[in-house]
Parts: C-alpha cells; sequence; structure tokens
C-alpha cells in the first residue's frame, strides 16, 4: 500500500516489481507470496467478533487481489508471470499444482502463490515457507518495513540492536516478532534458511540474492 493507509498504490507496485525484474534478470527462479494486510486482516477482524475462520478465507481472497496487480505490473515490464492459488478460481489464476509451478520456474517464468495455504489459522508468512518447501527453495526472502531483525522492538526501545544473525532457536525463545511461530518452526525443521530486510531500499532484493550482507540471515 506505499504511504497510502490502505489498498494498492500505484509507484509501490511498480517498484517492487522492478526490484523483482532485477533479480529474474540474473537467471533465478523467482517465486513470491504477497500478503493481503493492505485490503483485509482476518487476525484483526476476527478481534472484532467475525468468525476467525470467515475471517482468514477474506484474508486469502485479498492475497489474490493482490497477486493479479502484481502480475500485471510485472508483465508490463515483460517479466513472464504466472498466479496459483490455494482456493480454486479458474476464471483468473490456475489452482496451485507443485509440478506446474516448478515448470513454471524452470521456464523463467515468475509465479505468485496466492490465497495462502488455502487454510484458515495459517498466516502468509507459513504459506511463504510452505511453497518454499514445496518448490525446494533455496532461500526465503521476507523483504518487509524494517531493515532486519532486531533484539527488542525498535520503534518502542531506542537501544535495539539489528542481528546480522540469528538461530531459528533463538527467535522462537526470544518471541521475535519477525514472522509467526509457525514459520519459523517450519523453517527451522526443513532447514530452510530466511533473510529479512527492508524492501522500500532499492536493490536490497537483488543484493541478497547476490549474497551481500544485508538485514539479517536467519538459519541454524
Amino acid at each position: 500500500m506505499g504511504d497510502q493507509g490502505f489498498g494498492i498504490s500505484p509507484d509501490m507496485i511498480q517498484f517492487v516489481a522492478g526490484e523483482i525484474r532485477s533479480v529474474v534478470e540474473l537467471g533465478v527462479q523467482v517465486g513470491i507470496i504477497v500478503g493481503g494486510g493492505n485490503i483485509f486482516r482476518g487476525i484483526a477482524a476476527s478481534s472484532y467478533g467475525m468468525d476467525r475462520t470467515s475471517a482468514d478465507h477474506m484474508g486469502m481472497l485479498a492475497t489474490v487481489i493482490n497477486s493479479l496487480a502484481l502480475q500485471d505490473a510485472l508483465e508490463k515490464q515483460d517479466v513472464q508471470t504466472r498466479v496459483q492459488t490455494a482456493i480454486s478460481m479458474h476464471e483468473v489464476a490456475e489452482p496451485y499444482i507443485m509440478r506446474r509451478a516448478n515448470r513454471h520456474l524452470e521456464r523463467g517464468r515468475v509465479v505468485i502463490f496466492g490465497a495462502g495455504t488455502g487454510n484458515p489459522y495459517f498466516t502468509t508468512d507459513t504459506a511463504a515457507v510452505l511453497r518454499g518447501q514445496e518448490i525446494h527453495a533455496e532461500i526465503l526472502l521476507k523483504a518487509t518495513k524494517v531493515d532486519g531483525v532486531y533484539d527488542a522492538d525498535p520503534i518502542k526501545d531506542k537501544t535495539a540492536r539489528l542481528l546480522k544473525r540469528i538461530s531459528y532457536m533463538k527467535v522462537l525463545e526470544k518471541q521475535l516478532k519477525v514472522m509467526d511461530m509457525t514459520a519459523i518452526s517450519l523453517a527451522m525443521d526443513n532447514q530452510l534458511p530466511l533473510a529479512v530486510f527492508k524492501l522500500k531500499q532499492k536493490g536490497n532484493i537483488r543484493r541478497v540474492v547476490c549474497g551481500e550482507d544485508v538485514g539479517t540471515v536467519i538459519n541454524h
């Protein structure tokens, strides 16, 4: 949503598409999970009394809206893209099929995975780790608002330190809010390394992919 309070910022989505294109041009296979919080947050709605399952389904549909917007922005920059969704909606996107996703990746297409895992009670973070495992990703990148993982909330605590490297277990022990605990546990069980870094810093995605010292790496 960029600097807006909600919705999709055309400038931001073009920026993100350009960042992804810079990685695709390196010959790197890219799969993407997009959240839906700029449109609807399931957890927030359930706290106001809405049924959690209904709220989560609405959140999943919001991720599909974002996925289609990102697909459009990428294709305008000549990046071949496919959207696959965990909830079937054949008129707008392919259903998620692991072998088909891998075939798209092998052919140089970017694959955007919409609708999370297709199940309520699971976050977009968990969906990202799950899809990462299924497509045998080498690393999962979490492009976010902050420039990495801190040992405390940097907004509330001015002495908070940026951690360049941290283990999965430390993240779990300290309850650091970088990703939800289910996602961290799943990544740890399957030894999928995670990189957390600031999205709005131009060139950051490419730098992380090229192995530069950006943000925080979470592994064993």
